[in-house]
């Protein structure tokens, strides 16, 4: 049985590629997870089907913000911080996981196979940077914002960024 590091590398050698996810506490660009008692200001966000409220966030440089995340619409839903090309390349992993049976319109099946499902190796939603919000349900995430810049939170489930579940979040010094 090979190791994950050993499959990306011989998956690499085939020209194949395998997405990069952040584990739980790993430090992005642009921040990184942090437990909720160190927020210093909680935001709550409602997911509806097809948008947020608010739409335009501002945060700024070195401050740790709990989101609370109600989802009042009637199908699943992300939350998700990154920039655009983050969102672009999310929304690919994304569509594997509805593919393989593993997102449903309104929840999650852990029956189905995964996304990246090689070799025994199923790739989880499990980026700290990122939550899935089931209808009716509250979701809560914990960033600290280490970088000025223009960020986006967005629901990268297949279609919902593109009919305009998509924010923007201003970091700034």
């Amino acid at each position: 049985m090979f190791d994950r590091l050993t499959l990306l590398a011989l998956l690499t050698g085939l020209g194949l590629s395998a997405p990069l996810m952040a584990s739980p506490g790993s430090h992005l660009d642009f921040g990184h997870a942090a437990p909720a008692s160190q927020a210093t200001r909680t935001i709550e966000l409602t997911l509806g089907d097809m948008y947020f409220e608010p739409k335009a966030l501002q945060v700024k440089t070195g401050e740790t913000v709990h989101f609370v995340l109600v989802n009042k619409g009637q199908l699943l839903h992300e939350f998700n911080l990154g920039d655009a090309t983050m969102h672009a390349e999310h929304q690919q992993e994304m569509l594997k996981m509805q593919q393989s049976g593993m997102l449903t319109p309104t929840g999650t099946n852990h029956q189905g196979m995964g996304h990246g499902d090689m070799a025994g190796m199923t790739m989880n939603h499990d980026e700290s940077n990122s939550v899935l919000v089931e209808p009716g349900k509250t979701a809560e995430l914990t960033w600290t914002f280490d970088k000025a810049g223009d960020l986006q939170f967005a629901c990268n489930i297949p279609g919902h960024y593109q009919a305009g579940m998509v924010g923007t979040l201003a970091v700034t010094p």
